[in-house]
């Protein structure tokens, strides 16, 4: 069974859903929340030793203070996109790459256009750093979807420089 956490952010509030002991989903806004709601609606609004940790490292995060994540994470995806999410993770903060990049880094220099499918099925952005990878002229490209507005905060508080589309 599923349960999860709201916690306050910069972005506004964000749910962390846990499964299992593991962390499996950060969800930004309140569509996505309601979208989970309606496909896990046995989950719990509970706040276990897991997502109080994960409220915590967020909140650091948010402060400046944290620059890597210590929580047990976990998302299905297939064998490519965890390749890539690996990569993600491998982005140090303060730090990006682009699409080019991961694709590289993921052994299919040719795959740009699924390295970026891959990072919008991530399902623990910030815990694992899509919104690190920007385009190939350090452009602001799409984040969760079209909000590039989320995307544009995060890298601000990293202070990765990038360019308005």
């Amino acid at each position: 069974m599923s349960c999860y956490e709201i916690t306050e952010t910069p972005l506004g509030e964000v749910a962390i859903v846990e499964e299992e002991s593991k962390i499996t989903r950060l969800l930004l806004s309140e569509e996505d929340f309601l979208k989970w709601k309606d496909a896990a609606p046995m989950a719990e609004k509970q706040e276990t030793p897991i997502l109080k940790e994960a409220k915590q490292q967020l909140r650091e995060y948010f402060a400046g203070d944290r620059k890597t994540f210590s929580l047990p994470l976990v998302q299905k995806g297939t064998s490519f996109q965890q390749k890539v999410w690996q990569a993600l993770d491998m982005i140090p903060y303060g730090e990006s790459r682009s699409y080019a990049d991961i694709a590289a880094a993921v052994g299919s220099p040719k795959a740009v256009r699924a390295v970026g499918q891959a990072n919008k099925r991530n399902a623990l952005p910030i815990f694992v750093p899509c919104h690190r990878v920007i385009g190939k002229n350090r452009a602001l490209t799409g984040y969760a979807g079209s909000r590039t507005n989320v995307k544009a905060v995060l890298l601000r508080i990293e202070q990765i420089p990038y360019k308005e589309k």
